[in-house]
């Protein structure tokens, strides 16, 4: 499906983009580089680096790093990728890629793997977060939910796709030290102010002549899952599998719905997962509309005839690919992950958690994914997906790999 946008005029524009850019305040912007100190990547010495292992056996990771691939070709050479305190240029990440790609082909042994990255690679620990310099590992799956390409009494709540009023500026192109940053937002009396609210758009149908509608849901729970989740499919009434991709986001930052579950002592935090979320829906439908409000952060969508697409605008890849703070990781680059993994029963109850040793790729990002110390694993479709992505929330360490390098790499 095709969305036709309709720009607001120069004049609507410009007075909109004056002063009040000046103190953005009003509206929310997304920094792309801010400075960080200290580096939130180090150097791992040779002592400290771990015994890598792929507890994938290496299935999915040529995929994976050929999505990376097909990213890079898509940038500048002299784009920059930046490891902690240093860069590297996009024809050197493309080498480290193609250069791991085509040795992991060959299924090397561990011992043959780890003499292999500590000959040719540099490898980076993130720094984490206080008080452990830990990484908290969460993770994400592909729903699939029922719903109508047309309304009825049961399939009554809208899918919005990308309003025709949502403009998103960069303020790059009026001043260069605002390179990288971006104001979300629409045009009210000549003014650029923030965007409707979830609970502006659902209670109060602003949107209901700024807005096509590409599907509609039966479930509030199922639209705001699938709009955390960034993408998913749709089940019809006749059969037919829809798949609805990421298209914008209304600017607001996330304030998620377990966040306030346990804020208001209605969830212990211990048991918070998306499935525990559920069954309290369930048992308090009264409570649904007021605590789904408390997350002004709103997704629209569009229909797609892919697998969904990270923030990188290629395909992600189950159990290969992962979500992190954009401002901070490199884009695309190759990385190394050590956590846990539920072992789930045919019930779909976990018995026990084990060691989850593998590569991985980073490849998306998320509204909740900020700073060093958080990353999310993208678990792919299907019910053991959903249950390790409504379940996984386990400290861990992660590694970015990059080839040694012929000559010193540049500063940022």
């Amino acid at each position: 499906m095709t969305t036709h946008r309709h720009r607001p005029s120069r004049t609507a524009m410009a007075l909109g983009l004056g002063l009040a850019l000046l103190w953005i305040g009003c509206a929310r912007y997304a920094p792309d580089r801010p400075d960080v100190a200290p580096p939130v990547l180090t150097i791992a010495e040779a002592g400290d680096l771990p015994q890598f292992a792929d507890d994938m056996d290496y299935d999915g990771i040529e995929t994976a790093i050929n999505q990376s691939l097909t990213y890079l070709s898509r940038v500048p050479d002299d784009r920059r990728f930046r490891f902690g305190s240093t860069a590297y240029d996009k024809p050197h990440m493309t080498r480290s890629l193609e250069k791991f790609r085509d040795f992991v082909a060959t299924r090397p042994h561990r011992e043959q793997l780890n003499r292999f990255i500590r000959q040719h690679y540099l490898v980076y620990r993130s720094i984490g977060r206080p008080p452990d310099d830990n990484v908290l590992f969460t993770g994400y799956f592909e729903p699939l939910y029922p719903g109508s390409l047309t309304p009825s009494p049961e399939y009554s709540i809208p899918v919005y796709g990308l309003p025709e009023d949502l403009v998103t500026v960069n303020l790059g192109d009026f001043l260069p030290e605002w390179a990288g940053k971006r104001v979300i937002g629409h045009v009210q009396k000549q003014r650029l102010v923030p965007y409707y609210t979830r609970e502006e758009i659902q209670r109060d149908g602003v949107l209901r002549e700024k807005a096509p509608v590409i599907a509609w849901m039966r479930d509030p729970v199922d639209l705001y899952f699938i709009q955390v989740q960034g993408s998913g499919h749709l089940q019809t009434p006749d059969g037919q599998k829809v798949s609805i991709l990421y298209a914008a986001q209304n600017g607001h930052t996330a304030d998620l719905v377990g966040r306030h579950l346990i804020r208001e002592n209605k969830v212990p935090q211990e048991e918070m997962s998306m499935q525990r979320i559920r069954r309290y829906f369930r048992e308090h439908p009264e409570e649904t509309e007021r605590m789904l409000y408390l997350d002004p952060s709103f997704v629209f969508f569009r229909i797609g005839n892919t697998g969904p697409l990270g923030n990188l605008g290629v395909e992600v890849t189950p159990g290969r690919s992962i979500a992190t703070d954009r401002h901070i990781f490199p884009s695309g680059a190759l990385a190394y992950v050590d956590t846990h993994k539920p072992l789930v029963s045919g019930q779909r109850e976990i018995g026990e958690w084990a060691p989850l040793k593998r590569f991985v790729l980073n490849q998306d990002t998320g509204g909740a994914i900020k700073g060093p110390g958080r990353a999310d694993l993208f678990w792919g479709s299907g019910a053991y997906a959903e249950t390790a992505a409504g379940h996984l929330k386990h400290p861990g360490d992660l590694y970015f790999l990059v080839l040694k390098p012929e000559t010193a790499p540049t500063s940022p």
